[in-house]
């Protein structure tokens, strides 16, 4: 008796893509999807704070200057309060210009660099899960330790 192909499921990392140019965001959202994301997109810090309420993702992505200069900063600061502590980035073509950028642990993602978005995004989103999983075996340790006490 011939068995069927098992049919895998793939959980595509999640992105949230936040800009207020509907350009830039439709073109970055195609070259996220293309290189194997699943991409929710939102025009303003505040509709990025109602979707990082909704969903999880793995990477959130901001422009820095929204609806006021500091907008994608705090966008990114709420991210980073979330539970489930997705990686962070800020999408900018003017680097030298961001207050305090030297000392913030933003990472800066300039968006004309298409193959650097999609490789920058990998390396963010691994270096999220190896986080996660480091911090996952530190509370096993500490829980078999206090079983074992």
């Amino acid at each position: 008796m011939r068995r069927s192909p098992r049919s895998l499921e793939y959980e595509l990392a999640r992105v949230l893509l936040v800009d207020d140019d509907p350009t830039s965001r439709l073109t970055l959202k195609t070259v996220l999807e293309a290189g194997g994301y699943f991409v929710d997109s939102a025009a303003s810090g505040a509709e990025a704070v109602e979707k990082l309420e909704e969903g999880e993702y793995q990477l959130v992505l901001s422009d820095i200057d929204m609806e006021s200069p500091q907008a994608g900063l705090k966008v990114l600061a709420h991210a980073r309060m979330m539970d489930y502590k997705p990686a962070t980035a800020l999408l900018t073509a003017y680097h030298n210009s961001l207050p305090g950028s030297r000392n913030s642990n933003s990472v800066l993602i300039e968006p004309e660099d298409v193959p650097g978005i999609l490789s920058k995004v990998a390396d963010l989103i691994s270096e999220r899960a190896t986080r996660r999983l480091q911090r996952q075996l530190r509370l096993s340790d500490r829980q078999l330790r206090i079983a074992n006490a």
